[in-house]
């Protein structure tokens, strides 16, 4: 079976750090009995929580969907991008618990997905649902851009949620595959 977590992540008390928050609430609202959770799909508000987002991902996911400020692209506020960052190989040398342990409440989606190959995980493809924002200044509550955005990026995130999950229900063997037991994977 195809796995799939949406992330949503920021700190509300930031301005438009909050947008991933507002964006989990739009989700939410959308799934029956406001649960934005099946056995494929997942969608959770981690906000600050990166930890909790690492030890998450070590459960085995096929694709993450993080939903985030991306401050430094091209357009203005409320402006929402798609991007799949590529990231790097892990090196077998390198130290095992990295730089981004230093401080475990200020890990950045960066150093989560640096952390969970290092204690074993992996996640199969990455897409970053992100938004402009207007202001990173403390305060509650978004800018008035970045809160007209929140409604099409949950849009964009169902869309591309279905998009992954026929693209892996149609790259799958329905008689063949692995699954994880415990903290060995099974050929069935």
């Amino acid at each position: 079976m195809a796995r799939v977590l949406v992330a949503c992540v920021g700190n509300i008390f930031l301005g438009d750090d909050g947008f991933g928050t507002e964006v989990a609430a739009a989700l939410r609202s959308r799934a029956p009995g406001g649960r934005a959770r099946s056995e494929e799909v997942r969608v959770e508000d981690f906000g600050i929580r990166s930890v909790h987002l690492v030890y998450e991902l070590l459960g085995g996911y096929d694709v993450l969907v993080l939903v985030d400020t991306v401050a430094h692209q091209p357009g203005p506020a409320g402006t929402l991008y798609v991007i799949e960052p590529e990231l790097p190989a892990r090196d077998p040398g390198a130290d095992l618990l990295p730089e981004v342990m230093l401080d475990a409440h200020d890990l950045s989606p960066g150093g989560v997905m640096s952390l969970v190959p290092t204690l074993g995980g992996s996640v199969g493809r990455i897409v970053v649902v992100g938004c402009q924002p207007g202001s990173l200044e403390e305060g509650i509550g978004l800018t008035e851009a970045v809160r007209a955005a929140v409604e099409p990026a949950a849009e964009l995130v169902m869309r591309l949620v279905e998009e992954e999950l026929d693209r892996l229900r149609s790259t799958t063997d329905p008689g063949a595959g692995t699954r994880r037991e415990s903290d060995e994977e099974v050929t069935t």
